[in-house]
């Protein structure tokens, strides 16, 4: 009875809900959307139970805030996730190199080393707009496929997919429904963008933001399989509509002779990575995911 209500009743109402709200903000000019979507959120995602995900989640990480500071955080999150909501209908307007460009790239530099024919994965995490992260490639003429995770809702999912539309390159699901087409690529040297920041309950546990968390290890096993370079990308929120997006160094393979062992230090480092950038900006990140174990053990004062 309850699949039978989500599939039937919730899940298109839902999904009408986010087409009409996508369209309305496809309307307004980019930095409307944005502002609109950010008041949104602002309003609204505070007082939804998710948010006390983020409450426990931010108080494990930072014992030392207190609950105005904890709050603050929570707030202006939402703000970020509205925004993100609100310019999804514009993301092919997000151009790094047009002269009125919103999006400052950092490191171009670093493309270069992708001349060599080695397949690369870009990888970063839910910080800032996290959509317009393979803008850096994709508008240089680079093939950057992008590695996701469906929504629930399978008619939402449609919504976000052709939005990203606007990034090029392919869609891969992860999972066995796309990883043949993930291997295939890999194999022609093309590219893959990817967000590993969120929980894989059967992945390796490796610390993040200083807890052990269960991670999914596939960055790893791919860029060893296949011999790639790795390439961490961060986005961050400026103001408004406006971001830079940074192309960091090349991650150093570990090669001690145990691939395990070697996938799971990468996996560390990986993680440290996406720890100081949400260190850095903690209201950009995605703090409503579930990330760590016993979530109801760390209650803000």
């Amino acid at each position: 009875m309850k699949n039978w209500f989500r599939g039937t009743i919730a899940h298109p109402t839902e999904a009408a809900l986010a087409w009409a709200l996508n369209a309305f903000f496809a309307m307004l000019p980019v930095d409307g959307a944005s502002a609109l979507g950010g008041w949104m959120g602002r309003m609204i995602g505070p007082k939804l139970r998710v948010s006390n995900n983020a409450r426990r989640s931010l108080a494990r990480v930072f014992p030392e805030l207190s609950a105005p500071e904890i709050e603050n955080i929570v707030l202006r999150m939402w703000d970020n996730l509205g925004r993100t909501a609100g310019e999804h209908p514009h993301l092919a307007r997000f151009d790094p190199y047009r002269k009125d460009s919103r999006v400052e790239v950092v490191g171009l530099e670093h493309l270069e080393l992708l001349n060599d024919g080695a397949p690369a994965l870009f990888f970063g995490g839910h910080i800032a707009n996290w959509e317009i992260s393979p803008l850096a490639g994709t508008k240089r003429g680079l093939t950057i496929h992008l590695v996701y995770r469906r929504a629930n809702n399978p008619f939402f999912d449609r919504l976000v997919q052709k939005g990203r539309e606007a990034m090029g390159g392919k869609l891969f699901p992860k999972g066995a429904e796309g990883s043949k087409d993930i291997l295939r690529a890999l194999k022609k040297g093309e590219h893959l963008a990817m967000l590993v920041d969120q929980k894989m309950n059967d992945g390796i546990s490796v610390p993040f933001l200083g807890q052990h968390a269960m991670t999914a290890p596939a960055l790893g096993q791919l860029a060893y399989r296949y011999n790639c370079h790795v390439l961490p990308v961060q986005v961050e929120r400026l103001g408004g509509a406006n971001f830079q997006l940074t192309l960091h160094p090349p991650l150093e393979l570990p090669d001690s002779g145990d691939k395990q062992k070697d996938i799971e230090t990468l996996m560390v480092t990986v993680n440290e990575q996406l720890g100081e950038w949400i260190k850095q900006r903690p209201e950009q990140w995605l703090w409503v995911h579930n990330r760590w174990p016993n979530e109801q053990e760390h209650l803000p004062k």
